[in-house]
C-alpha cells in the first residue's frame, strides 16, 4: 500500500493561468528572406525567443538543403581533382625514385600510392632535411620502403609521423612485402 500524501499545500490545489501560456509558434523571416512558421514547443519557454533570433540569421531549411547539396557536388568535384593531382605527383615521385608498383585493389592502389608518397616525403623532411640523417641512412630506409609493396600497409600508416617510418618498416610482415626483384 502506498503512503498517502498528507501535505496540505498539494492537496486539491491546481495551478490556474489567466494566459494561454508561452508562445510556441514563431513566424521567422530567414536570411534568405523566406518566412517560415516554426513550432518551438520542444524547446524550453525561456529559450524560444533566442532560438527564433538564431533561426532568423540563417537560411530556411529548404534553402539550406539546396545550398548543402550544391556544395556537396562542388566539394566532390574539388576532392576528385585534388586526389587526381596527388596521384599524379605520387606516380611521378615513384618513378623518379625507382619505387616498385604497389599491390592491391584498384581503389587501394591509388590511395596507397598517395599514402606512400606523403609518408615518405614527411619522413625525408623530418629525418634528412630537418634531422641529422645523411644520404646513406636515407638510402637504407628507401630500400626497406621499396620492399613493402602492399598498398593496404601504406594506407594503414597514412597518419603516422615521418620520424616513425623506419620503425614501421621494420615491423612490416612478410605479407606486407612483395616478391623481391633481383634485377631492379
Amino acid at each position: 500500500m502506498k503512503p498517502q500524501n498528507t501535505s496540505s499545500t498539494n492537496a486539491g490545489s491546481r495551478i490556474q493561468r489567466n494566459s494561454p501560456g508561452s508562445r510556441t509558434q514563431w513566424i521567422v523571416e530567414h536570411a534568405c528572406s523566406h518566412q517560415v512558421e516554426h513550432d518551438l514547443s520542444g524547446r524550453p519557454a525561456d529559450k524560444r525567443a533566442g532560438f527564433a533570433r538564431w533561426l532568423a540569421d540563417r537560411d530556411c531549411t529548404d534553402c539550406w538543403k539546396a545550398a548543402r547539396d550544391a556544395d556537396t557536388e562542388s566539394k566532390q568535384e574539388w576532392l576528385a581533382t585534388k586526389r587526381a593531382t596527388e596521384h599524379k605527383a605520387a606516380l611521378a615521385w615513384a618513378e623518379r625514385f625507382d619505387m616498385p608498383p604497389l599491390e592491391g585493389s584498384d581503389k587501394a592502389l591509388d590511395w596507397g600510392e598517395r599514402s606512400r608518397h606523403q609518408l615518405m616525403t614527411a619522413a625525408h623532411t623530418a629525418l634528412v632535411v630537418e634531422g641529422d640523417w645523411d644520404e646513406a641512412d636515407w638510402a637504407a630506409l628507401e630500400e626497406k620502403a621499396r620492399s613493402t609493396t602492399r598498398a593496404g600497409w601504406w594506407i594503414d600508416q597514412r597518419e603516422a609521423e615521418g620520424t616513425d617510418l623506419l620503425e614501421l618498416l621494420d615491423a612490416a610482415t612478410e605479407t606486407d612485402r612483395g616478391t623481391e626483384n633481383p634485377f631492379r
